[in-house]
């Protein structure tokens, strides 16, 4: 997504809080891949280095594993449903999730035309009397399509965090409705730091049948993977994978991303700085007249109600974030490994600087 164009930074250098992908890549990410370069390996992802990946997923998660490496997260969904939907199949997920709002028929694509369902549920989370209606909904009748899969978003697409008791609870229906269980990654690690779990309490023990593990919002240069606990799809994802373009030749160079994020807690330290800008973020501006924190973050994003003339007065100071895409006034605000704190007290100040002690605005034109 770009940033709005009606009201675009005026500064020389731009703060921006409008994704975590604006991010650049962890050192040790772009150390790895500068190691790797040397000497030749075998292509598609036959090289020692990926062949050893799949063994060290299998250790983080506890769990044999397979690992199927892709270029976006995108890419990593569509995979990932397709390979438990059917084409007459649907996919269950809430109506706020990124593959039913931001992925332009992405899922649809890959399963060759299964339908999203859009459920209701507070904070971006799946209602569960919601859930179970729809997990039955019309099975057999072959004029409507067949509920096949369900996909939760972890975290939310508003900050939020699914907990391991409602992460269960939805495994339970799925499992009853023989539904196969998904989860969308992308922020996988801000999520996992935030509930203080093991990545196997947070996905197969609770019931998740294939993970999207996303990388790139939170360290990586360019890489996610589809890690699936089920052997009987393997085939399907593999073949599935390679039809859609995204077996790399060049395969290590993938793999280095993904050992070094893994090194050393790397994915849970980045994540856990990101989660910690939110939260000072969120403290600094609830305490600003005017401004409305809309949920504490759970993860690393923050929604605001703001006057707009503040929205108009930071922008021209040079901050950049995305607003107006839900309804007047909020603001969307996310951090990432490299948000400073400098830069969440610049932002603060700023507000502040914008807002006099009567929450006027000041030194800005309606």
């Amino acid at each position: 997504m770009k940033p709005n164009n009606d009201l675009e930074s005026n500064s020389d250098r731009p703060r921006g809080f409008w994704s975590d992908n604006i991010a650049g890549v962890s050192p040790e990410v772009i150390a790895a891949v500068a190691a790797c370069n040397a000497g030749q390996a075998l292509p598609y992802g036959n090289d020692d280095l990926t062949r050893s990946l799949e063994r060290r997923f299998a250790d983080v998660f506890e769990h044999e594993v397979d690992v199927y490496l892709v270029s976006t997260g995108s890419a990593a969904n569509g995979l990932a449903l397709a390979a438990v939907t059917p084409p007459w199949g649907s996919v269950l997920s809430h109506a706020d999730a990124h593959i039913n709002r931001d992925e332009c028929g992405a899922p649809e694509f890959y399963t060759a035309g299964a339908k999203l369902i859009q459920l209701p549920g507070k904070a971006a989370k799946i209602d569960l009397d919601a859930l179970t209606v729809n997990a039955t909904r019309m099975v057999g009748d072959v004029h409507s399509v067949q509920p096949s899969s369900v996909s939760i978003t972890q975290a939310t697409e508003v900050g939020s965090v699914y907990t391991l008791d409602e992460i269960g609870a939805i495994s339970a229906i799925c499992q009853s409705a023989k539904l196969a269980l998904h989860m969308d990654g992308a922020r996988f690690a801000n999520a996992l730091v935030a509930l203080g779990c093991s990545p196997a309490q947070m996905t197969w023990k609770a019931g998740v049948d294939l993970v999207s593990f996303g990388a790139t919002k939170n360290g990586t240069l360019g890489v996610d993977a589809v890690v699936s606990f089920r052997k009987d799809i393997a085939s399907a994802l593999a073949f599935r994978r390679k039809r859609a373009g995204q077996l790399s030749s060049k395969m290590r160079f993938m793999s280095a991303q993904m050992h070094a994020y893994l090194q050393d807690g790397l994915w849970l330290h980045n994540a856990a700085h990101a989660n910690d800008m939110a939260k000072a973020l969120a403290r600094g501006l609830a305490s600003i007249p005017g401004v409305e924190i809309q949920q504490v973050p759970e993860a690393n994003i923050l929604f605001c109600r703001l006057p707009m003339r503040l929205i108009r007065g930071l922008i021209d100071m040079g901050f950049g974030f995305y607003h107006d895409r839900w309804e007047p006034g909020i603001v969307r605000f996310v951090t990432s490994f490299s948000t400073t704190a400098e830069d969440v007290a610049e932002l603060k100040r700023a507000a502040f600087d914008l807002v006099d002690s009567a929450g006027a605005i000041s030194g800005v034109e309606v």
